[in-house]
């Protein structure tokens, strides 16, 4: 699968997010974990929000928006590969186990695990690709299942040479 070009939205979104000052972040982390409807920042997320988006992709904007303060961004690759630089010897039983219930959650579960997830992370100093993330959010409700596969293929596999494990960290494949 071939890695494709930023979509200009989402772009345009991180970059608002970014640019945000601490009290307009910290609004917007009070909120993380909840829907639009349960929000007091709906204010300032519509500020940010690009046009044109489905009520759909607005929570999946949303749930992206309240988690941004919460870990550091920057990272490569999926939140499967954030999560595997996260697994340790220590922790690796349950968070696999974590990581699993995050595969398996529906929209409605999505926000919460979200939440705790971004927070491991954070707390471990692991850091999270947003672009990625929120790519990844916008297709998460596909039959296919196709991003929980790339997060737990990232996540799970174990590389065995360097461009394996290059491919892997990306979210990428490569046929041989």
């Amino acid at each position: 699968m071939q890695k494709s070009e930023p979509d200009p939205k989402i772009a345009a979104f991180l970059m608002k997010l970014s640019a945000l000052d601490a009290g307009d972040k910290a609004k917007l982390k009070r909120d993380a974990g909840k829907t639009i409807a349960e929000a007091q920042s709906i204010g300032l997320f519509y500020r940010l929000l690009p046009y044109g988006l489905s009520a759909a992709q607005e929570e999946m904007y949303f749930l992206v928006a309240t988690l941004y303060g919460l870990a550091d961004g920057g990272a490569q690759g999926n939140l499967g590969a954030s999560l595997h630089r996260a697994r340790d010897p220590k922790n690796h039983k349950g968070l696999d186990r974590r990581v699993e219930i995050l595969l398996d959650s529906d929209a409605k579960q999505l926000p919460f695990r979200l939440r705790q997830t971004v927070r491991f992370l954070k707390s471990n100093r692991v850091k999270v690709n947003w672009q990625q993330l929120l790519e990844d959010l916008l297709r998460w409700n596909y039959g296919s299942r196709t991003v929980q596969k790339q997060w737990a293929r990232t996540y799970f596999a174990l590389p065995k040479s360097t461009d394996e494990e290059q491919s892997v960290t990306n979210g990428t494949e490569t046929n041989s």
